[in-house]
């Protein structure tokens, strides 16, 4: 599926199904236009809009309830909340005979696992080990953060060449408190927005590269707070690239 493609023309091979089938194949054109969660009334009013044939005249709620096991749903107040699941992702990818994984994401794997093979550090290797196992099995918000981890370290090591004295002084420009760096452990204590900061002062990162690990610091915490977001595979598979690139 590509970004022009309509939901009416998404929905072409099984617009003769029957409404669950057509709902679920909705949903799933909706996952990767990054709205994974949706009411049975956002449906419905997708499919109306798409002028899906009779779609005024379903009962949206009623086909979810019944589909079991192929979507979960949240509760919130009085409203419902519908989610594809893993089984319903593989039911509607079967219906319309899609590739389970879509390009970006196989591309993202192909990447992680270039780099796997690439580090030499222990612990750095097991982050990045970790983040590939996440995504592979479409743990999006894990394979965020343990990427994020794997790439500070990356970073963290190449600010620890550059001298204590050298790397204390960058970071007190912009924290005047921060505890004094003299080995790898010493950065726990220094907030990563900080740590950006001081490896952009010695020249390890550009201020553009810097603007864009903070976007990836922004989406690390979106994934690694306990909410309900849930980034989708392009946005996943962008901050795999983008830190791949600049941290490594």
């Amino acid at each position: 599926m590509n970004d022009a493609t309509t939901l009416l023309e998404f929905l072409g091979p099984v617009i003769h199904h029957g409404r669950r089938t057509i709902c679920l194949a909705a949903m799933h054109y909706m996952k990767r236009q990054n709205q994974s969660g949706l009411t049975s009334a956002e449906l419905k009013t997708a499919l109306v809009a798409a002028r899906v044939p009779s779609a005024a005249k379903y009962n949206v709620s009623d086909v979810l309830s019944k589909a079991g096991a192929l979507v979960s749903a949240s509760q919130t107040g009085t409203t419902r909340t519908w989610f594809l699941t893993k089984t319903g992702e593989e039911f509607v990818a079967q219906e319309l005979g899609l590739e389970m994984r879509a390009p970006e994401v196989v591309n993202s794997v192909e990447g992680l696992s270039k780099l796997l093979g690439a580090i030499s550090d222990d612990v750095i290797r097991g982050y990045v080990a970790e983040s590939l196992l996440c995504y592979e099995v479409d743990a999006r918000r894990a394979a965020v953060v343990f990427l994020w981890s794997g790439a500070v370290r990356s970073l963290q090591d190449r600010a620890l060449l550059k001298g204590a004295q050298a790397l204390n002084a960058a970071i007190a420009k912009h924290d005047s408190k921060a505890k004094q760096i003299a080995r790898i452990d010493d950065f726990s204590a220094i907030k990563d927005t900080i740590q950006l900061l001081g490896f952009r002062e010695l020249g390890i990162v550009d201020k553009g590269q810097w603007q864009t690990l903070q976007d990836g610091l922004t989406l690390r915490n979106q994934c690694g707070h306990p909410t309900k977001y849930e980034p989708g595979p392009a946005k996943v598979a962008s901050f795999i690239e983008d830190i791949i690139g600049i941290a490594f």
